[in-house]
């Protein structure tokens, strides 16, 4: 098994990326890394020293890849599976990476920022920059309700990186900043699917031991 895993079981974008993994059933081994160990710590950063998440090594071509997308774009052509997560199509293609930019940009990024403050002591919150963050959820999810109301996949109707991008956030979201049955039916819909589907099912089961952890 050449391919492993630096992840938390809490990092949506390391859901991302183990969505990619189990949709194709690509073996590697999964490395949790604690922070608060200052030997785990060090030996990640000497690896990354940007100290995020998710972060795959290959033994096989001696390459670190550390980015989500730049992650499945490499476990798609490197390992090819089932289901291509970057399709063939230029033009589909380009739309596929636009979407995974935007449920990053815009989705991933802001929730982190809500759940994020949820962590600070009270004098240290960003009350400012939370109302910013909720603004561009709404705005993004806007836009997610119109594309998803004719098609099953956010991209199309092909399952793509696009569809592991969506996920976490979109999951976590829904857990905590607001039920998006409320007011974003369509996309409630997309994320039961989601949800539903084998390889997204069996990263929720595996991070259902630290989910109470996630500030409410």
């Amino acid at each position: 098994m050449s391919l492993t895993l630096y992840f938390h079981p809490l990092s949506s974008f390391c859901h991302k990326a183990l969505i990619a993994l189990y949709e194709n059933g690509i073996p590697f081994k999964p490395q949790l890394v604690n922070f608060m160990d200052p030997d785990e710590s060090a030996a990640f950063k000497a690896m990354w020293p940007i100290r995020k998440f998710p972060l795959l090594r290959d033994e096989a071509t001696g390459q670190t890849i550390p980015e989500s997308s730049v992650v499945i774009e490499y476990l798609d052509r490197q390992y090819p599976g089932k289901t291509p997560l970057i399709p063939k199509d230029p033009a589909q293609a380009l739309e596929t990476r636009l979407r995974d930019r935007l449920c990053d940009l815009y989705l991933h990024f802001p929730m982190q920022k809500i759940v994020g403050d949820n962590l600070r002591p009270d004098d240290k919150r960003d009350p400012y920059g939370v109302e910013e963050a909720r603004a561009q959820i709404d705005t993004s999810l806007r836009i997610l309700e119109d594309i998803l109301a004719k098609r099953t996949w956010i991209a199309g109707e092909a399952f793509t990186t696009a569809d592991c991008a969506a996920a976490p956030p979109l999951f976590y979201i829904d857990m905590v900043v607001a039920p998006l049955a409320d007011t974003h039916k369509t996309v409630a819909a997309y994320l039961r699917r989601l949800k539903e589907r084998p390889s997204y099912a069996r990263v929720l089961e595996e991070a259902k031991p630290y989910l109470h952890l996630v500030p409410r």
